[in-house]
């Protein structure tokens, strides 16, 4: 049987129906959960802690109609960072390793940005297609390039998740393929091998925590043109 290193990132389905939607219900169970507790342990402090701070480092640059957006944007953090951090285990499925599910969270997202622009602050959103002082021979084509980059944004946003979490599953792949078929024949080989593989998948953990934060900031930064 020939092994296709991109079949981990199929969507797999159970009788025909597609898997993804499970995947992605699962993480916000995990994460909303309530209690009974009147005095909070330990791990409801840090929790609470960690929240508190993203949140005022994330709505420091936004002014206070900016602010309406700190429970949209803490969402959808703790959405992106479970889906990561759960499709990092063994015979699990990442969704966002899926264009199609970035593009379908970066495209209203950014759009809403854009729209909240154009109805409080027309003026200044569209300012931001001119930079001031233009010379008048430059103004068409500057025009035509801050659109297009404008239109370019959700498509970064989408891609960029796709890209990093597809290349680290990549090369957790390929790593932990060569550790397995050198061990019998050169087991020192392998040794290092693996000592990489422990080492990349640290690395990997560290980028799919990264990544759902830039993911949230650049759109916070998008924001912040638009409030």
């Amino acid at each position: 049987m020939n092994l296709n290193f991109f079949d981990q990132f199929l969507s797999p389905q159970m009788l025909g129906v597609p898997l993804i939607l499970l995947a992605m219900i699962i993480p916000p169970m995990l994460i909303f959960t309530t209690t009974n507790r009147l005095i909070p342990n330990r791990l409801i402090i840090i929790q609470s802690w960690v929240v508190f701070m993203f949140t005022k480092q994330l709505m420091l640059p936004l002014n206070k109609p900016g602010h309406k957006w700190a429970a949209i944007l803490l969402s959808l953090m703790l959405f992106l960072l479970s889906l990561n951090m759960l499709g990092l285990l063994p015979y699990t499925f990442t969704p966002t390793t899926q264009l199609s599910m970035n593009m379908g969270l970066a495209v209203p997202l950014w759009l809403a940005t854009v729209l909240v622009g154009l109805r409080n602050q027309p003026t200044v959103s569209l300012g931001h297609l001119l930079p001031e002082g233009t010379p008048t021979p430059l103004v068409p084509i500057l025009i035509i390039i801050e659109t297009i980059s404008l239109f370019i944004r959700p498509l970064a946003l989408g891609v960029r998740l796709t890209a990093n979490l597809t290349a680290g599953h990549l090369l957790i792949q390929l790593i932990s393929t060569a550790t397995f078929v050198l061990l019998p024949i050169m087991t020192t080989t392998a040794t290092l091998t693996l000592i990489v593989l422990l080492l990349l998948t640290g690395l990997e953990i560290a980028v799919a925590m990264i990544q759902a934060y830039v993911f949230t900031l650049l759109l916070s930064l998008y924001l912040q043109e638009n409030v």
